[in-house]
């Protein structure tokens, strides 16, 4: 497909942005359906800020657009309980792919995030953190940065329908401000259940035994590693993903 013009990145709102219905088709081309969340739920979260009734957090969509069609999208959560910005999803069309869109998008919701750490910790950002396959290509490079630490435990991501199975995925962790090596088993756990709880609005974490296996591993550790390569391609050849 060929286009007439420079791709736009923006942020989507309204609830009535025709950008919504754009960005969930992009994100049902690239993710599989027990990692996608329904479209309606995207609506409702867009509800709750024109009826301005959000607190400490903020949910935002990006979308990037090409003569008038989403042809990437983002969306990301920032936690005001732990300063944390969440990566939700990434995704670009195979259309617009080798366009750079990938990063801008990231770039857009690390810059909405910094934004909310200012208006509502009233500081800088500490971290940002998401979630990414094991067979994901960018999940090798993530694991080379000094700057990011994919760690080295087995996150669930919690099933998003009824009849799902949870996915396994990496989680991992960027902080904004300092180089780390380790990530103390205090926050982890912290940004586990927040992200189970205030993210996916899973009322009580606790009472799933997902979330209960998923934390027990850190029973223990005072802290949590880096996902070297060599871990990481054992994982792949261990467990399909």
């Amino acid at each position: 497909m060929t286009f007439s013009t420079r791709p736009v990145v923006r942020e989507v709102v309204t609830s009535t942005d025709h950008g919504i219905a754009g960005a969930h088709r992009v994100l049902a081309r690239t993710f599989a359906k027990d990692e996608t969340v329904d479209r309606k739920e995207w609506r409702d979260s867009l509800r709750e800020r024109e009826a301005e009734v959000w607190a400490d957090y903020r949910w935002h969509l990006v979308v990037a657009e090409l003569d008038g069609i989403v042809v990437g999208m983002a969306s990301g959560t920032y936690l005001g309980n732990v300063n944390t910005g969440v990566i939700g999803y990434v995704a670009v069309d195979t259309s617009a792919r080798g366009l750079g869109l990938g990063p801008r998008l990231r770039a857009k919701l690390r810059t909405l995030f910094r934004r909310d750490a200012r208006n509502i910790c009233k500081g800088a950002l500490d971290a940002v953190i998401g979630e990414v396959r094991r067979d994901n290509p960018w999940l090798r490079s993530l694991v080379r940065r000094d700057r990011v630490l994919a760690l080295d435990f087995d996150y669930m991501q919690p099933s998003l329908r009824d009849g799902d199975l949870p996915v396994s995925l990496v989680l991992y962790y960027e902080p904004q401000t300092r180089a780390m090596r380790r990530l103390s088993t205090a926050l982890l756990r912290k940004l586990l259940f927040t992200t189970w709880r205030r993210v996916y609005r899973i009322s009580r974490p606790m009472a799933h035994g997902t979330f209960r296996q998923m934390i027990a591993q850190l029973d223990g550790h005072r802290s949590i590693g880096r996902l070297t390569p060599q871990r990481l391609a054992q994982l792949a050849a261990a467990r399909p993903a």
